[in-house]
């Protein structure tokens, strides 16, 4: 225990977009009721990984009294989490991509709709669905297409679609997601559509650390939708 540079949040600020989460490599932090916390002292190096996402300025370096920082503790910590989530992925083949029909993997053909194929739910999604090999995949924040009239004639047709919710759903598991959908299907390109909302900012880090994970070089064409529909800005990342 001693005076050392740790991470602090301002809660007042945070909007518990998530974002923090995605870059903190050690896994130091959480959402807790809402905000991002620190899971144990233990675990934060102190250098800041975490501040440059956060869209609202709400973290910052301090010094103050915590025990020390140890690579032994965050190389346990980040196992135990590994084991948690290995349950849930054994049984994701099952629970997604079996005889259910809110999750088998379909080709649609429509003259009403943009939509080429179901599920949409990037949580539902299967990797190796044949829909997806040499796509033009369009990663979209759920409350977009609410937001957006022209949804569908300029930006859903002729791409195939994950829908997700940074704020509501576990990002890691988009990352994960994300990044065998990405090494294994040869996309062609990758656009994100996101909210102006700071929440909304975690769908497109999850999108860039899949691509960094998977180690395929891939242009993420980044749209931001006002919400009041209007298209505020796009870049490629």
């Amino acid at each position: 225990m001693g005076i050392r540079k740790i991470v602090s949040i301002n809660e007042e600020k945070c909007t518990g977009c998530g974002v923090c989460i995605i870059d903190c490599h050690e896994g130091a932090l959480q959402i807790v009721d809402g905000k991002a916390k620190i899971v144990n002292d233990v675990y934060c190096d102190g250098l800041g990984d975490c501040l440059k996402g956060c869209p609202e300025d709400a973290i910052t370096i301090i010094e103050r009294e915590a025990v020390d920082f140890s690579e032994e503790a965050v190389k346990i910590h980040l196992e135990n989490k590994k084991k948690a989530s290995i349950p849930k992925m054994e049984q994701a083949p099952k629970r997604h991509f079996g005889g259910c029909p809110s999750s088998r993997s379909i080709n649609l053909d429509s003259k009403d709709s943009a939509l080429t194929q179901w599920p949409v739910q990037l949580t539902l999604l299967n990797p190796a669905a044949p829909y997806l090999k040499n796509a033009d995949l369009l990663v979209t924040a759920d409350c977009v297409p609410f937001a957006y009239k022209s949804y569908h004639e300029d930006f859903l047709k002729g791409r195939k679609l994950a829908v997700g919710c940074p704020k509501l759903d576990n990002v890691e598991s988009y990352i994960e997601k994300l990044t065998e959908i990405i090494e294994v299907n040869e996309l062609k390109s990758i656009t994100v559509l996101k909210m102006e909302v700071p929440c909304c900012q975690g769908i497109a880090r999850a999108v860039e650390m899949a691509r960094e994970a998977s180690g395929i070089e891939i242009e993420i064409n980044l749209v931001t939708v006002s919400i009041n529909g209007e298209i505020l800005g796009r870049e490629v990342v």
